[in-house]
């Protein structure tokens, strides 16, 4: 529970959140939990993570209004929402491409392709980034008048790398799990969501499994969370 968090939150009462769209909701339902006050929150800027409709919503209902922005570490914001929430219009400073993925040539607008951008930002420029993100342009422009490209926000990854709470899990960090446990013969991660949070499970093949195996196998999931740079 992020009670560190919810005493800074009754302290401060900020009317502003930015952050994963996943902890705004943590907080909300931690601090209804606890009876503590959250309603000082009125919007929101989230990122990080996938914003599904249905949180949206539901965040909406509780007084909290987001929006949301498309951002990579290497090139910063890409793209963000407007009022009209039809689409996400393309940052001015980033020049955007779309294209087939593995090849590096663009696609026609419309259609779903890889997201690759360049930024000439002095201290830390990208050419042709490649995002490994999946998403397409938008035909015309946006109902509140800014005229730059339109994406239709993410549409998956172009890879087998996906995001659990925010942070990339990629297919070698699974593979690495099972080599510390050669009983495991094949493994396969899942990414759902449950109650609007991800949930990750790991699914297994071996040919003896004790009783106790599961639980040393989720003990490594929770090591190499902790480990620095591990995703988990």
């Amino acid at each position: 529970m992020p009670e560190a968090q919810l005493d800074a939150v009754a302290q401060l009462k900020p009317s502003a959140y930015v952050g994963t769209p996943d902890f705004l909701k943590i907080l909300l339902d931690a601090a209804e939990k606890v009876g503590k006050d959250a309603s000082c929150f009125k919007r929101g800027l989230v990122s990080g993570a996938a914003l599904p409709p249905s949180l949206r919503k539901e965040l909406g209902e509780r007084g909290v209004a987001v929006k949301q922005c498309y951002a990579v570490a290497e090139a910063g914001v890409i793209s963000y929402e407007s009022d009209a929430l039809e689409g996400m219009i393309v940052n001015e400073d980033i020049i955007l491409e779309i294209v087939r993925p593995g090849t590096g040539d663009p696609v026609a607008d419309g259609e779903v392709g890889e997201v690759v951008v360049t930024t000439f930002n002095p201290d830390y420029p990208m050419i042709r980034l490649a995002t490994g993100d999946m998403s397409a342009v938008m035909a015309g422009a946006s109902p509140c008048r800014r005229t730059n490209v339109r994406i239709k926000g993410w549409m998956g990854r172009a890879d087998q790398t996906t995001k659990v709470k925010g942070m990339f899990v990629r297919p070698e960090q699974v593979a690495e799990v099972a080599k510390r446990h050669p009983e495991l013969l094949r493994v396969r991660l899942a990414v759902t969501r449950e109650a609007e949070q991800d949930a990750m499970t790991l699914s297994a093949e071996c040919a003896n499994a004790d009783a106790g195996l599961a639980d040393v196998v989720a003990e490594t999931l929770r090591r190499a969370r902790r480990r620095p740079g591990a995703p988990f």
